[in-house]
């Protein structure tokens, strides 16, 4: 799947289901949930945490989904064009990376 045919999906979803988008403010409140939600997974996954109880029934892929989810709702919602907007952001970061890393002693 593209990410053109993810934001249609996403956007037919919505509007079969979702009766409508939540305002961009809320959009962002879940976001922002969302991200922590994943980030309790990483940090019990491969940082220092343990896991509590409740965070067995978690799931990684389902969480990075649930991000990718709601940033989608948002490009929807504010006209952009997520396939667009990766590519000029792959281009910016090879232009100005390009030997960034390269020389980076600390990724050898």
């Amino acid at each position: 799947m593209t990410l053109e045919e993810a934001q249609k999906q996403v956007d037919q979803w919505i509007k079969t289901y979702g009766v409508r988008y939540f305002g961009e403010l809320t959009n962002m409140a879940i976001l922002t949930e969302e991200v922590g939600e994943l980030a309790r997974i990483i940090s019990r996954t491969y940082g220092d945490q343990s896991f509590k109880k409740s965070d067995l029934e978690s799931n990684l892929a389902d969480e990075m989904a649930d991000v990718l989810w709601v940033l989608i709702c948002m490009a929807n919602q504010t006209g952009v064009n997520l396939t667009e907007a990766f590519e000029k952001n792959i281009q910016k970061k090879t232009e100005r990376d390009k030997t960034r890393h390269l020389d980076n002693e600390k990724l050898s």
